[in-house]
């Protein structure tokens, strides 16, 4: 049976580290980490999401800001908003929380981020600096820096010698998890849904990081005995045995089959999930350390 990765309490070491940085960074400058969070509109899961943020930060020991803007906010107040924050010298991260309404065209706004405070790690700055190796002044997308730390956790920092496979070549997630593991000196496939026999390409991999938003299609004959399978699907599927009208979250991996071919293997919920908040609390940190010239802590 495989080792199970427990996300939640590789996220609860992430944010005591962070907490403590912050704490640290305060005693020394005076300074508090400061983190504002941007909603736009009434989506409940993206309120949901954010609430969980802001609880988060100030758990940490942040100064949390939140600003919930009105459904019909125009794409020119919402930019002047991201403008106003950057020039705040209290605020060392913004998160302009996705998806936005359909009205406003999100890619400018991540773009107008100061990349300095792009604390999502969703510029073309920040995604460049990931694609050129240079991992130690930009800041990496949270939910790929999460699930690397879960990888880190089975094979060490050295990934020499390893076949990596990541299904997915989202700019969010799947390309930034492929270059982080080639830094880390993997071998790296990116499959993805025009890839040939991708079950047979899986096979080949020690690592396997399923990002793909299909629930369950990662079948335990795509695993190769002993491999470490990253799971980084959320979807909701039906669960009649639950009673009428519920549904149950799963990942992309068929996880009671996969579990007994894999060496080691994140749930859903669980894993990659919970590291994606504390990645956000370590950007946050790491941002604020910047801000005051001093070295910034590593996760």
């Amino acid at each position: 049976m495989a080792t199970l990765i427990d996300g939640k309490e590789a996220a609860a070491t992430v944010i005591a580290q962070v907490s403590e940085a912050a704490a640290g960074l305060e005693k020394q400058t005076g300074v508090k980490p400061g983190l504002a969070v941007v909603i736009v509109g009434n989506d409940p899961a993206s309120h949901a999401y954010v609430n969980s943020k802001s609880r988060m930060a100030k758990q940490c020991g942040f100064n949390s800001i939140q600003h919930s803007l009105a459904e019909e906010t125009t794409q020119a107040e919402l930019e002047k908003l991201v403008s106003e924050l950057n020039a705040d010298p209290s605020i060392h991260g913004i998160l302009v929380q996705l998806p936005l309404p359909k009205h406003l065209n999100s890619e400018p706004v991540i773009q107008a981020i100061s990349p300095e405070k792009d604390v999502d790690g969703l510029s073309t700055v920040n995604a460049g600096k990931i694609a050129t190796g240079d991992l130690s002044t930009g800041l990496i997308s949270c939910t790929p820096a999460g699930a690397m730390l879960l990888v880190k956790k089975i094979h060490g920092a050295d990934l020499s010698g390893l076949n990596a496979v990541v299904i997915g070549r989202s700019n969010l997630f799947g390309k930034p998890m492929g270059l982080l593991l080639l830094a880390a000196n993997a071998t790296v496939t990116m499959a993805h849904s025009k890839t040939t026999d991708l079950a047979s390409v899986c096979r080949q991999a020690d690592i396997l990081v399923a990002a793909v938003g299909r629930p369950q299609m990662v079948k335990a004959d795509w695993v190769k005995p002993g491999a470490t399978v990253i799971d980084v699907g959320i979807n909701r599927i039906d669960a009649p045995e639950k009673g009428e009208g519920k549904s149950r979250l799963v990942g992309d991996v068929a996880f009671a089959e996969a579990e007994g071919v894999a060496g080691a293997i994140t749930p859903v919920p669980g894993g990659v999930g919970p590291m994606t908040i504390a990645m956000l609390m370590a950007n946050t940190v790491i941002a604020a350390h910047r801000t005051a010239g001093l070295a910034a802590p590593k996760f």
